[in-house]
This record gives C-alpha cells, sequence and structure tokens, in this order.
C-alpha cells in the first residue's frame, strides 16, 4: 500500500483534489474532518479544551470562533491546543491505515494541511502539494465568510510558504489551471502510485 501524504497552503485547493482522488477511488483520510468529530463528540477533549481555553466553550458545547480567535495570534495557546489535538489526529490516521491494508488498497491518501509544520513527511512515502497562482489564492480565500485580509495574512503566516513546499515535495499538482486539468494530472498520478510498492512508514509501524 503505497501512502501519499496531501497538502497545501490555505485556498490552494486541497479539498477540490481530495474529493477527486475520492472520485478516482483513492480512500482519503481527512484531518480536519477528524479534528471537527473530536471538537463535536469526545468527551475527553471537551473537557481538556474547557480547561485551557474557558472562553471557547459555549455552555458544554466548544465555540469553534471562538476557540480560533483564543489561538489565531497566541503561538503558546496554539501548540497548546494542538498538544490536545494533534496525538488524537495522528491515532485516527493510523487505524485509518490499518482498515485500508487489511482492505489490501494499493493507494491511500492521508489529507494534512498542516503536513510539513508538524513533520508529517517522515510518515508518508510521499508528498502531493497542490498550488495555484498567488492572485488566485487570494480571491480563494477572501471570497469565504468570515475571511479579512488580516486573518488570511495571519494564517499564510502560520503555515509555510508555497515556494517552499513545492520545492520540497514529490509532486506538486496546479490548480488554477481548470478543474479538468487537475482532474487529468490527479488520474495520472494515481494510476501511477497505485502500480507502485509502498515502503516503511512510522504510521504502519506504531
Amino acid at each position: 500500500m503505497f501512502v501519499l501524504g496531501l497538502t497545501g497552503s490555505i485556498g490552494m485547493g486541497k479539498s477540490t483534489a481530495a474529493d477527486m482522488l475520492r472520485r478516482l477511488g483513492v480512500p482519503v483520510h481527512d484531518a480536519d474532518a477528524a479534528v471537527h468529530r473530536l471538537l463535536a463528540a469526545d468527551p475527553i477533549v471537551r473537557a481538556e479544551i474547557a480547561a485551557r481555553f474557558p472562553s471557547a466553550m459555549d455552555g458544554d458545547e466548544i465555540d469553534r470562533q471562538a476557540l480560533g480567535a483564543a489561538v489565531f495570534s497566541d503561538p503558546a495557546a496554539r501548540s497548546a491546543l494542538e498538544t490536545i489535538l494533534h496525538p488524537r489526529v495522528r491515532a485516527a490516521a493510523k487505524r485509518f491505515l490499518r482498515k485500508q491494508a487489511l482492505a489490501r488498497a494499493p493507494l491511500v491518501v492521508l489529507d494534512i494541511p498542516l503536513l510539513y509544520e508538524t513533520g508529517g513527511e517522515v510518515d508518508v512515502d510521499a508528498v502531493m502539494v497542490v498550488s495555484a497562482p498567488e492572485f488566485l489564492q487570494a480571491r480563494r480565500v477572501l471570497s469565504r465568510p468570515g475571511m479579512s485580509v488580516e486573518r488570511f495574512r495571519g494564517i499564510l503566516a502560520s503555515q509555510i510558504s508555497d515556494g517552499e513546499k513545492r520545492r520540497r515535495a514529490d509532486y506538486v499538482i496546479e490548480t488554477g489551471i481548470g478543474k479538468a486539468y487537475t482532474y487529468r494530472r490527479l488520474q495520472q498520478l494515481v494510476g501511477a502510485l497505485s502500480r507502485q510498492r509502498r515502503r516503511p512508514a512510522g504510521y504502519a509501524h506504531s
């Protein structure tokens, strides 16, 4: 089983690429979705966040917007939140990989927004970065509800640059040319990687 890491800066088309991969029959584990499930349904996570970020609680529920505001410009707070969430997200990814290995999937994808920022590249066989021109990235992001230029800049500052991600990637998929082009490139890559043998990786053996 070949494990491909999927990443890319905000607004670069990662979610669209992940959806296309699913249409191509590739199992995809979404780290963001795993975080959302933890925040919504895990009582231990809820208790730990209530203790560390009381302002992010709305009664017994976590207010995700308030939580985001609490960690947005505070590296120490962001690190504390990551300490709560990241080990659990990694555990969910391990369960996903075990399940897909038993199903003999030839290729799986770990969709990890902060893959390079968290050192996740050591746990996959190759990394695919999605990328688009800066003007298109800005247009996509600033059209999102609740987004501002200030918040966009803050998010970019917390991520490794697109240029560095492209430099370090095994594969770069352009998403600014059109969805049909992106889909064809993904289709070609899926065909090639599905025939490759997987090398040992940390997720599989821990």
